[in-house]
């Protein structure tokens, strides 16, 4: 089987010819394999995130199941003021970006900044006296040299088309996440009046976008519905109040059209996994993170959820897959496809966003693990 046929195989329910590997390396590994500062990757998209990570699962030769959420953020036509970026501080190991756009002759300045690093992953939507810089910046140079037409249409047909028979690409259509900050936990509790019509808005934004997707010129192969840290900023019955009816909304849209859904939400998942199983027709969910930083237990899933999920995950990326030998990846690797991978339905991952410095063995000696160990 090729990569694509292997993931489709085990998305439908069948029986693959071995357990699909996909390690989670959407970001640091693959822009570090580029050897370009970070910011390239992510602030000039020279190259862009998309083309590194097919560099990398091509490397490893994994089978992708690949959330490429970022590729088409929205369909809608931006109707608002033309934001510049403006590069307020330079430093050797970091850049600070800050938007700005003109009114009446002058500047008007985003009250957030974004931190791009030399060799790690942006950090956006800081206040500047986070990073001890005045609101309005006494000095800037505009950002030049950014690389066109990267996240568009255009692109996501040329990603498709890259991607080939390695693996399956999809986008997000709402998301498992309402609320993502303390300032929107502080607008939750100040406007109770208020839930209802988010709930019924988030609805409402998630069918205009499904039916957008659906009539898109490139098909996609699954739709994205989850969100990184589900239960960390909102409770499960926050959870259900705001994002789920919305979430629910699209499951039910895109089985209907035959397209496989699917859920990523790092830390605590178990009981997502639960509602999802037992009142929606999801495909696919990860990355199932084991204690400390979630609270799944791979085996227990599987014999609870294992019948109605696709499950993908759940080697820990810092103990087994940065810290670890050889032969820990290994091991983890066979005990993961022990516990989750009878009658298929089961792709060997990893927690969330595998670190920077893994070794480049351990990810091959878990796909090596998948193709031999892991055969049916």
């Amino acid at each position: 089987m090729t990569q694509r046929q292997r993931l489709l195989t085990v998305l439908s329910g069948g029986i693959p010819d071995c357990v699909p590997v996909c390690p989670d390396f959407s970001n640091m590994i693959p822009a570090k394999l580029t050897g370009k500062p970070f910011w390239d990757i992510y602030l000039y998209h020279d190259p862009p995130l998309w083309q590194a990570y097919l560099e990398a699962a091509k490397l490893f030769d994994i089978d992708a199941l690949w959330d490429a959420y970022y590729m088409l953020p929205s369909l809608d036509p931006y109707e608002g003021p033309p934001w510049e970026q403006q590069i307020v501080l330079r430093t050797p190991d970091r850049l600070v970006v800050q938007e700005c756009y003109r009114e009446s002759g002058k500047r008007v300045w985003s009250d957030r900044v974004d931190v791009y690093y030399r060799a790690n992953p942006p950090t956006h939507g800081l206040r500047p006296e986070k990073v001890g810089l005045p609101p309005t910046p006494e000095r800037w140079e505009p950002v030049e040299g950014v690389k066109p037409d990267q996240f568009g249409l255009e692109a996501f047909r040329q990603a498709k088309e890259l991607l080939g028979d390695r693996g399956v690409i999809g986008v997000s259509c709402g998301g498992s996440c309402a609320l993502n900050s303390e300032e929107e936990i502080y607008r939750y509790y100040d406007n109770p009046d208020r839930h209802e019509e988010w709930a019924q808005e988030r609805i409402e934004h998630a069918e205009r976008r499904f039916h957008q997707l659906m009539a898109l010129p490139v098909r996609l192969d699954f739709l994205s519905v989850g969100g990184s840290g589900t239960l960390i900023f909102q409770t499960v019955e926050i959870f259900r109040q705001l994002a789920f009816p919305a979430v629910k909304r699209v499951i039910e849209l895109a089985t209907a059209a035959g397209l496989p859904t699917h859920v990523h939400s790092c830390g605590p998942e178990k009981e997502l996994v639960r509602i999802f199983a037992e009142e929606t027709n999801l495909t696919v969910i990860d990355p199932l993170e084991r204690p400390p930083m979630g609270n799944c237990n791979l085996a227990e899933i599987k014999r609870l959820y294992g019948d109605k999920l696709v499950l993908k995950g759940n080697l820990h990326t810092t103990d087994v897959m940065l810290r670890g030998s050889v032969d820990d990846v290994r091991r983890a690797s066979t005990q993961a496809i022990d516990d989750a991978g009878a009658d298929g339905r089961f792709i060997l991952s990893t927690g969330d966003q595998c670190g920077r410095d893994t070794p480049h063995d351990n990810i091959r000696a878990m796909v090596e693990a998948a193709r031999t160990y892991g055969r049916y």
